[in-house]
């Protein structure tokens, strides 16, 4: 509990100081909502003419409508084992929880309900979508605390999950390092349904290898062990191209479905991140 709390601290000063005011204006409601009728004054807008209350009281009315604020907020986790790796200060999935507290605070600051689905192959724990202090709470414990049964990813089969279960358009956040295959045709199917973000968590040892001599690594997902020479120049190289390519293609495929990403290191601060985000949807939606 007292680090829910401080992580519950942490995260409300970077909403309410750095991201106040910018949740609402990048995200949309579900659409515009009936509030009341008025009588018709000139410049309305002709095609808002009550015509009923008009016939009854001979007098022209005109229907006001309002922007449907509220949110449903998904936060899909990956808690396959390639997340619990970290050569700096955290391992990938505890800056994925704080990034999900600061997500799922913000929501519930905006009056929006959050869920959460927590995977690894299969679906592991779904929380259906509500509101308040109590709620969120729970969301960030199970984020922080959750001990997955298996270690392998599977984003298509919590994608298919997360459309069985959500009807209604959502603000969907995919949290993951994307280290998976096949994932394309359901993002892409999630997107046109959901407002769909990828945020893509990685570590600098993902990408180059340290001249330490010889290894022995282990994959944190298929328990295969590997002795690799670091200090063999080629192997770095190798290894760094890769990762490149790898990085490439996932974003290449996030470009194709017109998914947005936040992406995420365990060495940079996540703030200035999610503060490039939301002004990036500002900027298109001004």
């Amino acid at each position: 509990m007292q680090q829910i709390r401080r992580i519950q601290i942490r995260t409300s000063h970077v909403v309410n100081d750095i991201l106040a005011g910018q949740y609402e204006s990048v995200f949309k409601g579900q659409g515009m909502e009936f509030r009341e009728v008025r009588e018709y004054v000139p410049g309305d807008d002709i095609r808002m003419i009550d015509w009923n209350v008009t016939a009854r009281s001979g007098t022209p009315y005109v229907k006001l409508l309002a922007e449907e604020r509220e949110l449903t907020v998904m936060l899909v986790v990956d808690a396959s084992g390639s997340g619990r790796f970290g050569s700096v200060s955290r391992f990938k999935n505890e800056l994925a929880a704080e990034l999900c507290a600061v997500l799922a605070i913000s929501a519930i600051k905006n009056n929006d309900k959050v869920g959460l689905i927590i995977f690894t192959d299969e679906v592991e724990l779904y929380v259906p979508p509500s509101k308040g202090r109590q709620h969120v709470l729970r969301v960030i414990r199970e984020v922080l605390y959750f001990q997955p049964r298996r270690t392998g990813t599977d984003i298509p089969a919590a994608l298919r999950f997360m459309n069985s279960v959500t009807r209604r358009r959502a603000v969907t956040f995919l949290v993951s390092d994307f280290m998976a295959d096949d994932f394309e045709i359901p993002l892409r199917m999630a997107a046109r349904r959901h407002d769909l973000i990828g945020v893509v968590v990685s570590d600098p040892r993902e990408e180059t290898l340290p001249n330490v001599g010889l290894v022995c690594v282990r994959d944190a997902e298929t328990g295969q062990e590997t002795l690799i020479d670091t200090a063999d120049e080629a192997v770095r190289a190798a290894y760094a191209k890769e990762a490149a390519e790898r990085a490439r293609g996932r974003d290449q495929i996030l470009q194709r479905t017109r998914v947005d990403a936040i992406r995420v290191r365990t060495d940079r601060p996540y703030v200035d991140e999610i503060y490039r985000f939301f002004r990036m949807r500002e900027r298109r939606y001004a």
